[in-house]
């Protein structure tokens, strides 16, 4: 595992954090690493474009849309 350093967070923000963790009852570390994690499981936008964008395009009928909504409600 790595070890990340991180310099010059306000004190305020150390403070807002301390106390999140602490109602989750988290130590600061643990709390800011699964933040991390969170963050980085999280595709950004651009990455969710581009998987889109590859997508093979879904072909639109609308009778079939129509029979489809039909069928659902029977």
């Amino acid at each position: 595992m790595s070890i990340i350093q991180i310099r010059d967070v306000p004190e305020a923000t150390e403070r807002t954090l301390k106390a999140r963790a602490e109602r989750e009852g988290k130590s600061l570390t643990a709390y800011v690493r699964d933040l991390l994690n969170e963050e980085a499981a999280t595709p950004a936008l651009d990455e969710v474009m581009a998987k889109i964008a590859a997508d093979e395009p879904v072909p639109y009928d609308p009778d079939f849309v129509r029979e489809t909504m039909r069928e659902g409600r029977r």
